[in-house]
């Protein structure tokens, strides 16, 4: 699929909370109601050792060699400017694949995150384009759309590439946004293959496509290998609040599920607690729990990357919707390694099963369906 034919992306609307249907059940409403009183807080800066600092609050650091200003003549200064901090797993993959492309000396790297306002995202990107004058800049604008879009307005010869639920915009503000229904689809055959209750849980961020069409990859996945599966979806309403994701995963085994979909931050340290397997998200989150996570989706953001770097470097703007470079055939995202060595274990003609299947995806013979549709049955903490 071209990237001009992608479905609507992160962050276009809030879709409606309930839907009804067979695939998904609801957690019940009294772990509702105690979820709800955990707030939704998010998480402090994170970065590597830091170089040099931005305004904003966020932390900035360089992450290769090159000037305090500007880039070198063969070099082009990329700056990732994130809403989040670096430790909520969308931004943490971005940052991954943009200090790869750093590593390989293709580009001078530097970041700031947790911009997480309007005015503290426009603020930032001012000063950094006005002091730092970067060639490209990275970042996620779904919590700021118009500020973002209304800042690289006023630097048309500026490269923006930002993760986005809204359209490109000439001539040079590019979208992109992770699409990991591909390996979400191969984690849902794995844990429909391993549960011994026949109940999963997965913990998301919110009811909007880009969480849904993930969620229901991996739903389809498990009907594929275990049609008796319960799932159940709750979304804690945000995109980085561990306590509450944590606290609806233990709501969830307390409920009967013996295999969690970590979607989000906070899920893998329910399942260490509990000794259960879980699936991680973004990048592969075994290190978090080497005994209990069985594999991650892991988005590689580096095709994306590498792709502004070409126009870039070829002397053109882009205003193009990326999202295809973060498709399985285009190696954009991956599974990461299956880990066996989790409770019960994995059998062996699961892993073939999978590994079969993700040899369709990649040869286009299964096309993984995307439905960005809320999964049914699902709820919201504290709605």
């Amino acid at each position: 699929m071209r990237a001009g034919l992608l479905p609507e992306s992160r962050h276009t609307r809030r879709r409606p909370r309930f839907t009804r249907g067979l695939a998904v059940t609801s957690v019940a409403a009294a772990a509702a109601l105690i979820l709800a009183a955990c707030g939704g807080a998010t998480g402090s800066t994170t970065s590597s050792s830091s170089s040099s600092s931005s305004s904003g609050g966020g932390a900035s650091s360089e992450a290769s060699s090159g000037g305090s200003s500007g880039a070198s003549t063969d070099k082009p200064l990329v700056y990732g400017v994130f809403a989040t901090p670096l430790e909520e797993p969308w931004d943490g993959a971005g940052d991954q694949g943009m200090r790869g492309a750093a590593g390989a000396g293709e580009s001078v790297y530097k970041r700031t995150d947790n911009h997480d306002s309007d005015d503290e995202m426009t603020r930032t990107l001012t000063d950094l384009l006005t002091n730092q004058k970067p060639d490209i800049v990275f970042g996620d604008a779904f919590s700021s759309e118009d500020a973002v879009r209304a800042v690289a307005k006023n630097y048309p010869k500026v490269q923006f590439a930002f993760g986005s639920g809204n359209d490109p915009v000439e001539p040079n503000f590019s979208t992109f946004d992770n699409w990991l229904q591909d390996p979400a689809y191969l984690a849902g055959m794995l844990a429909g293959g391993v549960t011994k209750s026949n109940t999963i849980g997965v913990v998301a961020a919110m009811p909007i496509p880009e969480v849904d069409r993930i969620v229901n990859a991996f739903i389809k996945g498990v009907v594929e290998t275990n049609s008796k599966a319960t799932v159940k979806v709750t979304f804690i309403n945000s995109f980085f609040d561990p306590t509450t994701a944590k606290q609806a995963a233990l709501a969830q085994v307390a409920q009967g599920a013996d295999v969690l979909f970590a979607e989000r931050d906070g899920v893998i340290e329910a399942a260490k607690e509990k000794n259960l397997p879980v699936i991680g998200m973004m990048v592969d989150q075994k290190s978090q729990a080497p005994k209990n996570v069985m594999t991650s989706l892991v988005w590689n953001m580096r095709p994306t990357v590498e792709e502004v770097l070409k126009e870039f470097k070829a002397g053109t703007l882009h205003s193009q919707n990326l999202g295809q470079y973060s498709y399985m055939k285009n190696g954009g995202s991956s599974l990461a390694p299956i880990n066996t060595d989790i409770p019960g274990g994995i059998p062996q003609a699961l892993i073939d099963k999978v590994m079969a299947k993700q040899k369709d995806i990649m040869d286009g013979t299964f096309t993984t369906p995307i439905d960005e549709k809320p999964p049914a049955g699902s709820t919201t903490v504290g709605q």
